[in-house]
């Protein structure tokens, strides 16, 4: 989620607010944590931190003596702020009393005495509501105290931290992005008197580290140790000490200085940006036009014991497989490898990247001398290309370009070499499809392509980008929803259809248009009385003559690193973390115990997982996403919706689509081609609902090419359910923006919602900008459209409904809520009518 911004409109922060008030009064006072589920999240976050240098020093030896430096080594971020990380934790670690309880080293006790002297006397300020501090003010350090640590330890670990934060961008300055004057100095004072130091990097995002250059070989190894929850600072202890290796690899690339991204120039716009990098996201571009701009390249990471990789490939009919034999080859530390899969495709008219990433797959751990053959087998239609100009002869379609492709396997995108060719003879049509979301003609810009100077040398070039032509009016009117005819009531409930005993149409043949209406939204507030407290919004059996038919209230809670109740729950590593693992099964089990926590706390809808991609690395909220690689993204959300989905309760991936930025997110228009929004932003959700189904999907804020996603019926309908054939329920990010159809005068906020196949308006009220109050007036607009001859449509309505109660009967946590009400049933076997 999903919570409004603190601006432009101040009041739009109010119902947050609200909820963290809420969510901070704890009225459950259990503490309990599955044991398993504690395990998974220490297990996750040592899995996922990236080892980016070393040169020996780590693992720290038994009875090492350790000097600890920084404040956060004990005002430890465990997670980022907003609604994906505030959760009532029962407990969280910091890395000074996980190192001291681990009992594998010596903390110097004289320095550990004066940070923990300092900070207290220094509290942290946490701020409020999308104003979070994005770092601590570090702890002075004189050079004094620095030699005298040194005297009493053999190895310096400094541990820096940064946070990020919904609705809060991090920015070019010296506490979020860079490095403060006070931490440089730190390191100063440390790598000039210490032999050995580790640096401990306890963020979120990806900062700057060019500075790792300025101190060369003075800096022994560095830990990218992300934000691991409440047991995140236990799994750093861990790797620290060898107790766990450092299992995770980059799922971003980290260029030298932020101006090598190609999307830094069309990043934090008030009003728009222009996707002008178009499909050159990441590693794409960076491996195509600018590979000498990159500090740790795309898919890197180290381990404590050297392990040998020997790849082969075969391709076979329409597949290609490669096999990896993976060797220990080391004699102390165990060690496991992620083989990565990468595809250079044949420039063709479409021009593609030096490498795109085919398939991967991460072995088990490997004691000294053991070894795994991992199978990576991929579809060679999986490699196409969407052409949204026609300039192949087929436009809207992904197309695979004749001639040689080449297969890479390796351990990153830098790394891969060589194992097979295929050469194409004739251009394939893989899928036909139909222009959707395409950018307006009245915003033309121009994208970034693939060009070849007169040594060949890739070298980039610029075009417009192609615009609509199809007619969306016509589109629309081409689509005929039939209508129910309208019985009146029945005394059919749900607890009926769930029996068998009626149809869902029967059902919903007997429901009053205001019952229709309520089906469509929320409770109109977070923390509704119908669900449990802290919830963020609740829909389904919002009334009372639909609870008495028997449709129970749906409780949506705030994810993706825990569940966000006024109520203790597990706080899990951040998404970052979570996908640096390249560990699906990892991520799976983890997911399907926080999943059985859900249904422990007693709420149905997890808004989780976040899956937008790390278009730029100052978005506040890549935190909570994956990676700058759509497949990456895809698989590891899958593997998140399949865990949570086994306990019987929903995961709800989010935000679909193009939410890349935080600044003015409530306005911002996404203005990109179609090309890039289905090979990169779009995805990353189409191979999670292919493999894990969600029961539920959100819309995200912002517009794309000009139409907010919550209205926008080419995303949500001709792409989402026509081409992708999801059948679930799509409901908004919290507080929608009105707006009128410009195509259908008679549709306005939730009649144009609806005809666009977006279900569920949450948390179902508007905000009175004036006043500063909720305003419960969401019906109007539908039931006034209703009641228009050339307005939203009976049958759209009745879809939406069924939508919804789909949901209700899908989902195995509400099946005892609807067998409830059987208790309640009328002797002649309907239910009874009384409220």
């Amino acid at each position: 989620m999903n919570s409004p911004s603190a601006s432009p409109a101040p009041s739009l922060a109010a119902g947050e607010q609200e909820l963290a008030q809420a969510s901070t009064s704890l009225i459950d006072t259990d503490t309990f944590v599955d044991p398993e589920l504690a395990a998974l999240c220490r297990e996750s976050a040592a899995d996922g931190a990236v080892l980016l240098r070393n040169d020996g020093t780590l693992p720290l030896r038994g009875g090492s003596r350790v000097a600890l430096f920084g404040r956060v080594q004990i005002d430890y971020f465990a997670v980022g702020y907003g609604s994906g990380g505030d959760v009532n934790a029962p407990y969280s670690w910091n890395l000074l009393d996980a190192l001291r309880d681990g009992g594998q080293v010596s903390v110097d006790a004289e320095l550990a005495a004066t940070y923990t002297r300092w900070c207290e006397e220094n509290s942290p300020d946490e701020g409020t509501w999308g104003n979070w501090p994005r770092y601590f003010e570090e702890m002075p350090l004189d050079a004094g105290t620095a030699r005298a640590a040194a005297t009493r330890a053999d190895v310096a670990v400094i541990v820096l931290g940064r946070a990020a934060g919904e609705a809060r961008e991090n920015t070019l300055t010296q506490g979020s992005y860079y490095l403060t004057d006070a931490e440089k100095g730190l390191l100063d004072a440390v790598t000039s008197t210490f032999t050995s130091t580790v640096i401990v990097l306890d963020c979120g995002n990806i900062i700057d580290l060019a500075w790792l250059d300025e101190y060369g070989e003075a800096i022994s190894s560095v830990l990218y140790a992300w934000q691991g929850g409440m047991e995140g600072a236990r799994a750093i202890a861990d790797v620290l000490t060898g107790a766990q290796v450092p299992g995770g690899r980059l799922t971003d690339t980290i260029a030298r200085h932020y101006t090598d991204y190609p999307s830094a120039v069309n990043f934090g716009g008030l009003e728009h940006n222009n996707y002008a990098e178009d499909i050159y996201v990441g590693y794409r571009y960076f491996e195509t036009f600018a590979p000498d701009t990159v500090l740790f390249p795309f898919g890197f990471g180290l381990g404590y014991s050297k392990l040998d990789m020997v790849p082969t490939a075969h391709v076979d009919g329409e597949e290609v497989t490669v096999t990896a034999r993976v060797s220990n080859a080391g004699t102390e530390h165990p060690g496991a490898e992620v083989i990565q899969v990468y595809v250079q495709a044949p420039d063709g008219k479409l021009g593609k990247p030096a490498r795109t990433l085919a398939s991967f797959a991460k072995s088990r751990r490997l004691a000294p001398g053991e070894n795994e053959s991992l199978h990576l087998t991929f579809p060679i239609a999986s490699l196409a290309s969407y052409d949204d100009s026609g300039v192949t002869g087929h436009r809207s379609a992904y197309v695979l370009e004749a001639g040689v492709y080449t297969v890479f396997a390796g351990t990153d995108v830098r790394a891969a070499t060589e194992v097979a060719t295929f050469t194409l003879r004739e251009l394939r049509v893989v899928e036909q499809l139909t222009e959707a979301c395409a950018p307006a003609a009245a915003h033309p810009f121009q994208r970034m392509i693939l060009d070849r100077d007169d040594a060949g040398r890739a070298v980039i070039g610029w075009q417009d980008v192609p615009t609509r032509e199809v007619s969306r009016r016509e589109r629309l009117q081409a689509r005929r929803v039939p209508a129910l005819e309208p019985t009146g009531g029945q005394g059919v409930t749900l607890v009926d259809v769930s029996e068998g005993t009626a149809t869902l149409n029967e059902f919903v043949a007997q429901l009053s248009h205001e019952e229709l209406e309520a089906l469509t939204r929320g409770d109109v507030i977070m923390n509704s009385p119908l669900g449990t407290p802290g919830n963020a919004g609740v829909f389904g059996g919002i009334t009372a003559s639909l609870r008495a038919k028997g449709v129970p209230p749906i409780t949506t809670t705030d994810g993706p690193s825990g569940i966000r109740l006024s109520a203790y729950a597990s706080l899990l590593p951040c998404g970052a973390a979570l996908a640096s693992t390249w560990n699906t099964p990892l991520v799976r089990r983890l997911a399907a115990r926080h999943g059985a926590e859900m249904v422990r706390k007693g709420t149905h809808v997890l808004l989780s997982p976040g899956m937008n991609i790390h278009r730029d690395p100052l978005c506040g909220r890549n935190f909570e996403y994956f990676s700058e690689d759509p497949l990456v993204t895809g698989l590891v959300a899958a593997a998140i919706v399949a865990g949570v989905q086994e306990a019987g309760v929903a995961a709800c991936p989010k935000h679909f689509a193009c939410n890349n930025q935080e600044t003015n997110r409530n306005v911002n228009d996404s203005r990109v081609s179609e090309r890039a929004l289905r090979e990169i932003y779009l995805r990353g959700f189409q191979i999670c609902l292919a493999q894990a189904r969600p029961y539920t999907l959100m819309t995200s804020y912002n517009k794309i090419n000009g139409v907010w996603s919550h209205y926008n019926d080419e995303l949500c309908t001709t792409i989402l359910r026509e081409e992708w054939g999801f059948e679930g329920t799509v409901i908004t990010d919290w507080w929608m923006q009105r707006a009128g159809d410009p195509d259908f005068p008679a549709l306005a906020d939730d009649a144009y919602r609806v005809r666009a196949q977006v279900d569920v308006f949450m948390p179902g009220g508007w905000f009175d900008h004036v006043n500063g109050d909720f305003d419960a007036s969401a019906a109007s607009s539908l039931l006034d459209s209703l009641a228009r001859p050339d307005g939203i449509t009976l049958g759209e309505v009745q879809r939406t409904a069924r939508t919804v109660l789909q949901l209700v009967l899908a989902l195995p946590a509400l099946k005892g809520e609807i067998l409830r009400n059987s208790r309640e049933r009328s002797p002649c076997g309907r239910a009874d009518s009384r409220s």
